[in-house]
């Protein structure tokens, strides 16, 4: 899958500090000064899924292979990003090239981490950069604008959708709400994917806070969530010292913090479900393996993620729930409890789904 998830958000408040965290490196540069960030940062990060492990466990695989998601590590943006302040139009582009957004916003006080504003205060900071992004989509349909008309003039049905619904998505935008929480028609929904706006993308955001703050019980940040968007509270500073530990240094420093999981567990599996991926899983003694798709393939696509011959020559998805694989210890006590389904091609896959495929070229 080639779906990747951005990590955007003001100068400073801990966007590369929680990236490097997730790949475990100092792939991308931290520092205390706007913009140390130019070009973006990329990495695949592996989904945490205790369900491999079961199924490895059950199957004794060599191998463990989990489901990925990959993050890219955007510079910070800022008030007039979408006029250029800031080399704001190169980072703009940049953000229009993801599927998904993880907004980072900054609790956390720090007098030797400046702030691009001067005070810690996360619903401004969300505010400043939920602007830029609808300013830049105003500035985007404007442009669009010019040459679906041209298209329309020459009498091409879609185009004068297009010009309706630029109009419509404008008259929006301009009230300060992002293009997502638009209503739209069916033919609407199709017609507005190759517009390529900022503010349609799904969003999540990140409240990095202090490490004393972990333990407090947070109260919800409705400015923030108003429009369905998830929300998390994470300490990029303490992940990054998690991520430089052994297994058992991390499960020690976790249980002295209070914690079931390091927060980063939590931000990736919400990710990866701001994406509206799923994972299904193959699993026997060379390997268990958790396999990416999105939510609705069925099982000829999913077959097509593994190998393109799988497709191709697809004959059956012998299928069996996580559920059931693991209640029953395995494959051939599976069948004989009578729980291994034979699917077809138009088989929905299912989140958890462990499939054998059986293909002829």
């Amino acid at each position: 899958m080639a779906l990747k998830v951005g990590i955007v958000g003001l100068p400073n408040v801990g966007k590369s500090t929680l990236f490097n965290a997730l790949l475990g490196t100092n792939q991308a540069a931290a520092s205390n000064f706007p913009f140390c960030t130019i070009e973006p940062n990329s990495g695949i990060v592996p989904v945490p899924d205790q369900r491999l492990n079961q199924l490895a466990e059950i199957e004794k695989s060599a191998k463990l292979v989990p489901a990925t998601v990959e993050f890219v590590d955007i510079a910070g943006l800022v008030a007039g990003a979408s006029k250029g302040e800031g080399l704001g139009n190169k980072f703009l582009s940049h953000i229009r090239e993801v599927d998904a957004i993880v907004h980072v916003v900054r609790k956390f006080t720090d007098e030797n981490i400046i702030h691009v504003s001067g005070n810690i205060n996360p619903i401004k900071d969300a505010a400043t950069i939920n602007l830029e992004l609808i300013l830049a989509d105003i500035e985007h349909l404007e442009k669009l604008a010019v040459s679906t008309t041209k298209t329309a003039r020459g009498g091409d049905p879609d185009a004068k959708l297009t010009l309706e619904l630029i109009t419509k998505l404008k008259t929006h935008l301009e009230q300060e709400q992002p293009a997502r929480t638009l209503s739209l028609t069916d033919k609407e929904k199709g017609l507005i994917k190759p517009l390529q706006l900022l503010t349609t993308k799904p969003v999540l955001y990140v409240v990095n806070i202090s490490e004393s703050e972990l333990s407090q019980e947070h109260s919800p940040i409705t400015e923030l969530t108003q429009h369905g968007e998830e929300l998390i509270y994470i300490s990029a500073q303490i992940e990054s010292e998690l991520a430089t530990l052994d297994a058992s240094e991390k499960t020690e420093y976790l249980a002295d913090l209070g914690l079931q999981e390091p927060g980063l567990n939590v931000l990736i599996r919400a990710a990866y479900k701001l994406l509206g991926l799923i994972t299904y899983f193959t699993a026997g003694p060379q390997e268990a393996r958790g396999w990416t798709i999105k939510q609705g393939t069925n099982a000829q696509e999913a077959a097509g993620v593994i190998h393109t011959d799988f497709a191709k020559g697809f004959i059956r998805a012998e299928t069996v729930s996580f559920n059931d694989f693991i209640t029953n210890q395995g494959w051939n006590p599976a069948r004989t409890a009578g729980k291994v389904r034979s699917e077809g091609k138009t088989y929905i896959v299912q989140d958890g789904d462990v499939i054998l495929f059986r293909f002829n070229v």
